[in-house]
């Protein structure tokens, strides 16, 4: 069972070491990509792949299939998935403010999946769409730690 920090006590955590998390990088049948619209800090409101943290004492299979689950709506297990590698996402801000920077330690896999856009959750994300991978290389509204994942032959 995963369980979320005091919001005080995240802060704490958040402001002295990095976090682990996992990016989804979903692609359609025609090879677009989905991105959400972030609400939340770091990178709100750009367009931004779906994801979330790797909690204490969950283990990676666990993580992917609740974050497949909670940001898609999916029945997903990891060994669907492939594995893209490990990133760095580097941030001037934090979940609550401007005062210290954030640093995640991402590993992103890659899915395959045609979403109805509608019914997609509502907390990280106000929007999503279907990108076309030139498309989000090319868009300044595209955040760029999403972009590395389609860059130097990624993806």
């Amino acid at each position: 069972m995963t369980q979320r920090l005091e919001h005080g006590l995240f802060k704490t955590v958040v402001a002295h070491t990095p976090l682990i998390s996992i990016d989804l990088i979903v692609r359609n049948t025609q090879g677009q990509v989905l991105l959400g619209q972030r609400l939340n800090r770091p990178a709100q409101d750009y367009w931004f792949v779906p994801g979330g943290r790797i909690c204490k004492d969950e283990t990676m299979a666990s993580a992917f299939s609740r974050l497949a689950n909670e940001e898609l709506g999916l029945a997903y297990s990891l060994d669907e998935a492939r594995c893209l590698g490990p990133y760095e996402h580097f941030y001037q801000d934090n979940f609550a403010g401007t005062d210290f920077t954030t640093h995640y330690v991402v590993l992103g896999y890659s899915i395959t999946a045609d979403i109805a856009l509608d019914n997609l959750p509502q907390e990280q994300h106000d929007n999503y769409r279907w990108f076309d991978v030139s498309e989000l290389l090319a868009s300044d509204e595209v955040h760029h730690h999403t972009k590395l994942y389609f860059m130097n032959g990624h993806q």
